[in-house]
């Protein structure tokens, strides 16, 4: 459903994306993440059409998106800021959309402007953050496009309408499996809903890989610099504070069994990380690497 091959995308002679390669195709909810600047829009872009690599191919269900048309059917991309007319209430959205999208699905979009109470005969340039970022959630998902891109869906929602929202997805995604691909700042927040997670950081894919394996990632130790130092020299640090005699550091590790044995004999306290924070402490340019084991 997604092939990007050895992709890279430049503006100005500055790379933005480079030696970009993943591959999916099946069905799964991915969580993609990354620090702002890192590329992750340029990447949902070309998936959607919307520009073209400098190097390398991009295919989104068996077509090429760029200035294809045809592309239009297979992908929908909902952009944190959705383009709509100043004209437009949430009926002409819904007719426009309609017309792009060979899967469309009427009875879920009316659906869900009714749960999400949005007054279709209002201009939609006088909704607030949160109506806009609704209706644009409606339309990703009736759309049913193949491949469907939210960028920052969750932006300007409440606490329960977020939930409304991850509970709809789920849901429709269980009816119509498909590869939907959520960009978001809160990885802790979609996480659960994601099968998968890609990570761009430094204009490059860091890592794709399963999330429950990704989620084991990141341990905190504390204690004595010499009984740390014992265990953290095996990996990759990247998070460190120094108080006196004590040291905490965070390192890229996967929490077990064996390395929580392993702190307890060097009398070292261990837990396991919180997963936003293993994200933006892997993604630190000045994370330190150490002789592996």
């Amino acid at each position: 459903m997604i092939n990007l091959d050895n992709v890279a995308f430049a503006y100005d002679n500055k790379y933005i994306l480079k030696d970009i390669n993943l591959i999916e195709n099946n069905p799964v909810i991915i969580g993609l993440w990354g620090r702002n600047g890192s590329g992750k829009t340029t990447l949902m872009k070309l998936l959607s059409g919307l520009e073209h690599p400098t190097s390398g191919t991009v295919h989104v269900d068996g077509e090429i998106p760029y200035n294809n048309i045809e592309a239009m059917n297979h992908v929908a991309f909902m952009q944190e800021d959705h383009p709509y007319s100043d004209l437009w209430n949430v009926n002409d959205a819904l007719n426009y959309a309609s017309n792009f999208n060979d899967k469309w699905d009427q009875a879920l979009a009316d659906q869900l402007i009714e749960i999400f109470q949005l007054p279709r005969k209002k201009k939609i340039r006088k909704f607030s953050k949160g109506m806009k970022t609704m209706l644009t959630i409606a339309i990703g998902l009736a759309s049913k496009a193949p491949v469907t891109i939210f960028d920052e869906p969750s932006n300007g929602l409440d606490a329960h309408m977020r939930k409304q929202f991850y509970d709809i997805l789920l849901d429709s995604f269980e009816e119509d499996p498909r590869v939907i691909l959520l960009s978001t700042h809160h990885i802790e927040e979609v996480e659960p809903l994601c099968e998968k997670i890609a990570i761009i950081d430094n204009n490059t894919l860091l890592t794709y890989q399963d999330t429950e394996s990704l989620k084991t990632r990141g341990v905190h130790l504390s204690g004595t610099s010499d009984a740390v130092n014992a265990i953290a020299e095996q990996y990759t640090i990247s998070e460190e504070r120094k108080l006196g005699k004590q040291l905490n550091v965070m390192i890229d590790a996967p929490y077990t069994e064996a390395l929580k044995q392993e702190a307890f004999s060097h009398g070292v306290s261990i837990e396991k990380a919180p997963f936003q924070d293993y994200l933006v402490n892997l993604t630190k340019k000045e994370a330190k690497l150490h002789a592996h084991a």
